[in-house]
């Protein structure tokens, strides 16, 4: 009895070939819900993807959007904003995030990668309220320092709004470190929230207004903190506080200018000398993120103080706080003590 041989081999070729192509095609099916998914700005559970470029514009993010955004933020805790280089990944991200918020100036790369992503919802701090430009010294009383001196209506271009400048530069980006013009910037976020997610619109408004109501506390807090003091004047590692030494009639003093980089004069040196002498410094404050070198070398040569003066560019576990409300009342305290108020 003759019984023809079975072929497995060709059977299998059959199924490989059936399988590899059905792969094939779920593959391709997968990758463009992903590809969809991506350009749509929505992680997979429906939230909006939002990306902030440092702390203080992811801390706003989070607040305003709550329960209804991802935020990512583009600088790791204990990396120097200013200093930040992105990544292939990183950069990819801008293109596909539902939102994205930053601080136009502050961080060239991100200026450049935001430029070329083509994002339609993109949320500029510097647009959202009247910047200015500081130098070495800013003396916050030549400044109007009242609950709100700045027009939010337009950007800070067409604002015209002007501040004390002892120097020539960029306009100052610290706005943040004023609870006043923080509060106008989070009102604009939760715009652009809104336009990218018309949804949860009036989530995000009333949550910008929450966060609204507890600045304007904070703002005055420090208002009546800071009213009855023995000195007006602060001396800091670089010059990040003059909104807020404008706000409350201080005056700042830094080593160096805007730039936590650049290295202060022999001049700008003695000149710290003299001032500290003749206004009754009692500290010099320097920061967690940038070198304090330069800042305990003039309280050792003065025989001064020396604190932290954190300007909220990053959170890390040095810092006196877990979040920018906590930080930001470690440092009225620190102002307090150093001006030496009743």
């Amino acid at each position: 009895m003759n019984v023809r041989p079975i072929r497995p081999v060709r059977s299998r070729r059959r199924i490989t070939g059936a399988a590899v192509a059905l792969a094939t095609t779920l593959g391709l099916v997968s990758l463009s819900a992903c590809s969809a998914m991506s350009s749509d700005g929505r992680t997979p559970d429906g939230k909006l993807q939002v990306v902030a470029s440092f702390y203080p514009l992811e801390y706003l993010a989070e607040e305003i959007g709550g329960d209804h955004v991802k935020v990512t933020g583009l600088t790791k805790p204990g990396v120097e904003p200013h200093d930040l280089e992105l990544t292939p990944k990183q950069t990819g991200s801008l293109a596909d995030a539902g939102a994205i918020v930053y601080l136009k100036g502050l961080q060239p790369a991100v200026d450049t990668a935001i430029k070329q992503s083509g994002n339609k919802h993109i949320a500029d701090a510097a647009s959202l309220t009247a910047l200015e430009k500081h130098g070495n010294e800013v003396d916050g009383h030549h400044h109007t320092t009242g609950d709100n001196h700045s027009d939010t209506s337009g950007s800070g271009d067409e604002q015209g709004h002007e501040g004390h400048s002892h120097e020539d530069g960029s306009a100052d980006p610290h706005i943040w470190l004023d609870p006043v013009k923080y509060a106008e910037v989070a009102k604009g976020v939760a715009r652009t929230l809104g336009e990218a997610d018309p949804d949860h619109r009036a989530d995000y408004e009333k949550n910008a207004a929450v966060l609204a109501t507890k600045l304007d506390a904070l703002n005055k807090k420090f208002a009546e903190g800071l009213k009855n003091r023995a000195s007006d004047t602060f001396i800091t590692t670089h010059a990040a506080f003059g909104y807020l030494a404008e706000r409350y009639g201080l005056t700042e003093e830094a080593i160096s200018g805007v730039d936590p980089e650049s290295e202060p004069s022999a001049a700008r040196m003695k000149d710290l000398h003299k001032l500290a002498e003749d206004h009754h410094v009692s500290t010099v404050f320097f920061e967690t993120l940038a070198n304090p070198a330069t800042a305990k070398t003039l309280a050792k040569d003065l025989n001064l103080k020396t604190d932290v003066l954190d300007p909220l560019e990053g959170i890390t576990d040095k810092s006196r706080g877990h979040d920018y409300f906590e930080v930001m009342e470690s440092n009225l305290t620190a102002l307090k003590k150093a001006l030496g108020t009743k």
